[in-house]
Parts: C-alpha cells; structure tokens; sequence
C-alpha cells in the first residue's frame, strides 16, 4: 500500500539579498520574537539575510571548524563524526562536551547587526545504541539485539535511558533510529537493523522514538530528559543489491515502498522530527536527488513536517553534483546539507545559486522555515531558550552509566540472547568449575562492536578497559554469577588448565565494523579462534558453551556441531553480564532470532531458496534440549582466499597489520590496529581520508627518521598494488623496504605530488626479494595517502610503474 496523508509545510518566501557580514556588531540585540507557532517562524525568516538563511543548512563536522567560524558564518547545526570530539579529543570527558556546546551555542547567538535574528544552533550526534561516543556512557545492545527481544516497551525504556545521557552532555539531536529493513545479512550495517520483518522495525523504531522524544501532544514531549531523533535512511538502505552498502536497490516502487518505507508512517506518528536521506539508490537514481521520494512520497503522502536532514556527503554522490556545488539535492527536498569538511565553498555555492535564480528564495525559505519548526519545539526559539549547560538534566554526569541505566541493560541483554543449541549444559549448574576461554571474553570494546567511542568500535588493543570505566565484560559477568552459586570461574584465552573444569564457555566472534567496511561476499564466518578452542575441548570430553558476537546471523555449521551449547549473542554493549545472567540461569532464554540463520554458506539474502537454517522467530527455552542434527561442514567458499587484499575500504585485511618505528632503531616498533592513530612514539600520524566513502583511505604523516609498513601474516606472494597520493613535497629521500631490498622512490613522488590518487606496482624487478612486509621509509617529513593495498601474481619480469 501507498500511505496517504496531510503533510503540514508552511512555504515563506520573505527575504533580502546580502553580503556575508564582517564580525558581528555588539551594540545591537536582536531579539526572537515572542509570537509563538507558524508567526514566530514566519517573523524571523523575514528578517534573515540570504546568508543566514543558507547558514542554517549547512551542516559541518566539529573537527573542521571553529566557535569564531561558528559566530562568522552561524550553522544551523552541526555534528561530531564517529571518530570527532570536542577539542579534537575523540575520548574527552564528558565534561568536555557540554563545555563545547556552551561554546557552538554562545557563538552562534552573538548579536547580530541590523536587527537580524542570532538563532541558536543544534549539534548532531550519532548515539546508535546509547550515548556511544562518551567515555563512561551505557552501551545499550545494538538494534539486532533488540529485535531479538521483541519488547517494545523495553526499547522505550532504553529510548529514554539514551535521550537523558546525550543531555547530560548539552547535545540536541541523535541521528538514530536506523529502521532500515535488512534483507541480505552481508550489508555490514545489518546490525543497525531490528529485524528482516518491516512489521517489527516499525514497531520498535517508533519505541525508540517515543521513548527519546517524549509521546506528542504531552507536556514531556521535548522536554527535560529528551531529544529529537532522526529515523534514517529513507529510504531502501537494508535492500541493496548483494548487501552492498550504498548500493543500488531496484524494483517495483510500490513493492518497495510496502516493504522499506514500512516504518515511516509509524516513526511519523511517534513525532519524529527529523528524517535522513540515504545513500543508496532506487531503480539507478540516488536518493538525495529524489524529489519524487524526498518530497512527494515522504512529505506529500506520509505527511512528514520536520527536517529531512542529508548523510556524510551524500549529496555529492548525485549525477552533475559535487560536495561543493549541488542545488539538485536543496530542489528534491534535502533541507540540511550534512557536508563535514567542504562547507564553506557549499555555502558560496548555494548563495550564488539563489542570487542567479537556480535556487528560488521560496524553497530556500522553505527549507529554513523546517529547520526552524524543529528548533522552536526542541524549546531552542523565544525568551525561554537555555544554553545546553542549563537545560534539563545537563552536567549531572552521574546519570552516566547510572545504577539504573546498567540495569536497563543488563536486562536488554540477557533477553536479547538465542539459544541456538543445548544438548543439556546449559543452565551451568551450581558449583561447577567453569573455564571460560576466548580472545572476546574480557573485551568490552569487541562485545560492544562499531559505533563504540569509534565509529569502527575497536578491540582492547585500541580500546582499552579504563574507557569502559563502569563496564561489565562476558567474562566479569560468569565470574560473579558463578561464584555467587558456589562454584569457580577462570579466565584462559588460549584454553590451557592446570585444573581440568566441568564446562568450558567459549567467547569469540566478529571483530568490530562499521558501514561498507563491514560489507561481506558472503556469511562465512572465518576466523577459527572459536572453531580450534571448542574442538580442542571436544578432544578432551569437555562440554562446552558457544558464545558467538556478532553483527548478523552467519553460516557457523562447523561452531554448531562442535558445540554442546550455542548462544547467538550479538553485541551486547558494556553490559556483559547480562550474557551470564543467561548462562547461569538466572534469567530465562526468551530471545528470538528477528533474522533467519543462513543455511548456505554463501550467504543469500532471506527470500533465498535455500532456505534458512533457523528461521525467523526461532529459539529455545533453556529447558528445551532437543537434539540438532549433525550439520554439513562442506563450504566451497572456505576455499576462497581474501587475504591478498591488505588494505581497502577502509581495514586492514584478514591477517594483516599495520605498524611504524624509527629508522635507525630506537624506540619500540608498534602496531597500528585499523591503520589509525596518533600516540606512538615514532610520531607517525594515521588518520581517515574521505577518497570514495567515509574514511575509506588513510593519510599517513610521517616525521623525518620514520617508517611506516603493513605485514601479512602468511606470504600470498605477487606483486604489490598500492593506490596512493602525494600530499606535500619530499624534502628528503623516501624509500621502500622489503626485507634486505631498497627503492629509492623520491623521484616518483615528487613527479606524483598534486596529481590526485596513482597506482604504484612493485615487483621484483626493481626490489627483489619481496616478501610478506613492505615498508615506507622517510627522511624528512612527508604526507601522503593510502586508499588500498593488495599483492597480486605479475607475469615473470613485469616492470615497476608508479
């Protein structure tokens, strides 16, 4: 079905063309009107300059601009990015970030000269599953965890417990729920979603919407405690082609609306105020182009009245846009630009266009007068306007991860867990030895997944325990719960024992991930830390217990028959106590897959033909210790080797790693896990680069006596493929090493400097020898990028080319 309703937008057309102002005067003071609805909009979008009016849809990133930019040019809003804090400090106490939106809020309502309006801004952050980008806030289970429970009233619940902790920080606006609609599990943000069935997300987005905005039409709706959300992405995101993110989604309009626009009615009666645009797109056009989608459908039919707010860049992905000049997408319906880095050239841009008449002043005023409506109920226009310090529950940062917060989780978690498997081990019984084994066990950061303080999340090489300060892990969890019941627990990730247990738990599973670089060819899980540990405890008639994280349903037949016991876990977040709560019995098993479990190994989407092993809805009681069947362990897919793929779209590949160290040996060599950082003692610098998508390369700033390399763990042999670009000029010799064997490749950089992203190939014509470890050596200080590394086989005697 199509959904019909009134859409209530208000078009105003009043302005007057300016120049962007120099420093704002002091002497005059502006003032919001005190009219209140539609008039008070109306009244100060009549007094706004075509700048200010363009300034209130742009949307920068906190890492690119600063409060005196903010006072300048006076942003609508603006963001932190996954990997963004305040100060440039992606790990800043919360104290931190409240102090920073002080600062974002004072600057943008500086008087401003001539009467005109100074309108308070609204900073954006990307809280998925809590406040997930704050040091020592709740980690709620990601949404798939959450469709496992099935509690809609849990969800609220949850909604509010997040919506309190972003205020006690002085953020505004959280871009979430993702009601995206998965249906094929290899889309790296499958975990985003509640579920393969629209009836379902629907349901619990609009929970979470609730919960976090406050029910419309009360006195609590945006008030204290809450914040308005975005649902995202409108719309197809969960059905693109193979699961490919960004990808294209085809087919019936109708058939497709019924099905991945299902959520949005119900997300629009819950109040939703704001809706983000997706990448992908439908039937070959990209969706921040749409104006059929954007405005007829959402607006028009669905009845939707707030912001539609764009994604990372998306609008520059639109045939005959770029990230700087795109009127396409302002004209489809797109009221926010979210443009991170490239906002000030976006802004001449629109300015010029409306000057000229590609933009008309009416859709302009439009635009603004949605951005307004949302900020005028989030309480942000008129004399009762607080900065983000005096509002609410602001600063009372004991509500963090507060007792009740990590229960709330704590019970989400345990009735998120699926039992796939019991053959009778499950519960533990009182008393026994338990030995709990795996690399995931005592990590939070893996438990947790991506958007975790990062936007890829990280294990606790990157992410340490003390950023997880009231964190429980699985580990800590059975350790306390078996204790409690009078028998013992010890930690052993390799499985070694000196006293032989009654029952071995193994925890293992998926490391985190994020969009695309999380995107799969298949289900195969292939990472066999788990695999090894439960034979080996087979081996020795030792029961054992699967606990398996992960961010999707995956082919895990060989796991299955290896295990006594198998509990799909998902990411439970930084309350991994409430697996053992499960365990132990202490809680019953209630969850149900809300994704079917593949049983091919190739990974297909749900309408598959081969089926699924476990469909949706499945699992069991602990009381049901009804026999599985012996699984097929053939995989043709197994076969399949990635591991020639070093880096690309944005991670280092299966058995690669990163590392840096001086050249004449002092120090310590280090690791860099995900090719990121900053902290090493060789000064080396790793950041994201935006070539294709988000922080799909990396730019590497390299001192003077440094190096920088990658390493396979096993030799795939072949030549070297490396994309790359050359920032600033070599003022030193740049070399390459593998093993014994130097290039000189100062020249090639220099002829490569400014030229955009080459391809350089690297054989053993010009460096014999080359082995499983390459390596950037530098003289002087030098930046350049990195989009991709692979070893491919050359033909005998293929020449170097850069």
């Amino acid at each position: 079905m199509r959904y019909i309703a009134l859409a209530l937008v208000t078009s105003l057309s009043l302005s007057a063309c300016a120049t962007v102002p120099e420093a704002a005067s002091e002497t005059a003071q502006p003032t919001i009107s005190a009219r209140t609805g539609e008039a008070q909009i109306a009244d100060i979008v009549s007094r706004m300059s075509l700048e200010r009016k363009i300034g209130q849809l742009i949307q920068p990133q906190i890492n690119s601009f600063t409060p005196e930019d903010m006072e300048r040019y006076r942003f609508g809003s603006y963001l932190n990015g996954g990997n963004g804090g305040p100060y440039g400090d992606e790990f800043a106490p919360a104290s931190e970030w409240l102090r920073y939106a002080d600062e974002m809020y004072d600057a943008s309502v500086k008087p401003l000269p001539k009467g005109e309006p100074a309108i308070p801004t609204m900073w954006g952050t990307d809280a998925v599953h809590g406040h997930s980008n704050i040091v020592g806030a709740t980690l709620f289970p990601h949404n798939i965890a959450l469709g496992a429970t099935g509690d809609a009233d849990l969800v609220q619940r949850i909604g509010h417990a997040t919506a309190i902790e972003i205020e006690v920080t002085g953020i505004d606006w959280n871009f979430s729920p993702t009601v995206a609609v998965a249906r094929d599990d290899r889309w790296g943000r499958t975990y985003e979603s509640y579920s393969e069935d629209p009836d379902l997300v629907a349901k619990l987005g609009a929970a979470l919407i609730v919960g976090q905005q406050g029910v419309p039409g009360s006195d609590d709706f945006l008030g204290d405690g809450r914040v308005f959300v975005t649902a995202k992405h409108f719309f197809g995101d969960g059905g693109t082609e193979q699961g490919v993110d960004q990808g294209d989604v085809n087919g019936d309009i109708n058939a497709l609306l019924d099905l991945h626009g299902r959520p949005y009615p119900e997300a629009i009666d819950a109040g939703v105020q704001a809706v983000m645009a997706s990448f992908n797109s439908i039937n070959g056009r990209k969706m921040h182009g749409n104006k059929e989608l954007l405005t007829d459908v959402l607006r028009g039919e669905m009845g939707f009245d707030g912001l539609v707010v764009g994604d990372w860049n998306g609008h520059g992905q639109i045939k005959g846009c770029t990230v700087t000049d795109c009127p396409q997408s302002l004209m489809a319906g797109l009221d926010i630009y979210m443009v991170p880095d490239d906002w000030k050239p976006l802004m001449e841009s629109l300015i010029a266009q409306v000057k000229d008449g590609t933009i008309p002043m009416a859709r302009v005023d439009e635009a603004v007068t949605r951005v307004l409506r949302v900020k005028q109920r989030a309480g942000l226009l008129g004399e009762n306007a607080k900065r983000p310090s005096e509002r609410g529950v602001a600063g009372q940062y004991d509500l963090l991860a507060s007792p009740e917060h990590r229960a709330l989780a704590r019970e989400a978690v345990a009735k998120s867990q699926v039992l796939l498997k019991n053959d009778g081990v499950l519960p533990l019984k009182a008393g026994a030895n338990v030995l709990v084994a795996g690399s995931a066990a005592d990590d939070v950061g893996q438990q947790s997944g991506g958007w975790t303080l990062e936007w890829q999340g990280g294990r606790k090489d990157t992410l340490p325990r003390e950023y997880f300060p009231k964190a429980t892990s699985i580990w800590d969890g059975i350790k306390e719960n078996v204790t409690a019941d009078g028998g013992s627990a010890t930690l052993s990730e390799d499985g070694s024992f000196e006293a032989r247990p009654d029952i071995a738990i193994v925890v293992f599973g998926e490391h985190p991930y994020a969009e695309f670089a999380g995107d799969q060819r298949d289900l195969v899980f292939r990472d066999e830390e788990g695999l090894k540990l439960l034979r080996q405890f087979s081996e020795q008639d030792i029961p054992t217990v699967a606990v398996f994280l992960s961010g999707r349903p995956m082919w895990m037949n060989r796991e299955l028959n290896a295990a006594d016991a198998f509990v799909a876990s998902w990411l439970p977040g930084s309350e991994g106590a409430g697996v053992a709560d499960v365990l132990t019995g202490q809680r019953e098993a209630t969850g149900r897959l809300s994704f079917s479990w593949p049983a091919s190994c190739e990974g297909q989407p749900v309408n598959s033909p081969e089926g699924a092993l476990f469909a949706f809805g499945f699992g069991r009681s602990l009381s049901d210790t009804s026999p599985l069947a012996e699984l097929s362990e053939e995989c043709a897919a197994l076969e399949a080797n990635d591991s020639a793929n070093l880096f690309g779209s944005g991670r280092l590949g299966s058995g690669t790693s990163a590392f840096v160290g001086r050249v004449d040996g002092t120090g310590i060599e280090e690791l860099m896990p995900n090719m990121r950082g900053d902290t090493n003692g060789a000064g080396v610098v790793l950041s994201g680069y935006d070539r294709d998508a988000q922080e799909d390369s990396r730019e590497i700033a390299m001192p003077g006596g440094t190096y920088f390399g990658v390493e396979q763990s096993n030799d795939t042999g072949g030549a070297y493929r490396i994309a790359y670009e050359v920032v600033t000029r070599p003022t030193g010799a740049i070399r390459l090493r593998s093993g014994d064997a130097v290039l000189d490749v100062t020249a090639q950089f220099e002829l490569a400097l400014a030229k955009g992203f080459r391809e350089m190939v690297v054989t053993e014509s010009c460096l014999a020898g080359l082995g499983k470890r390459i390596a950037f050596e530098s003289e002087a200080d030098i930046t350049f990028r990195i989009s991709s590394i692979k070893r491919e086989e050359v033909a005998e005697g293929t020449e170097c080319s850069f």
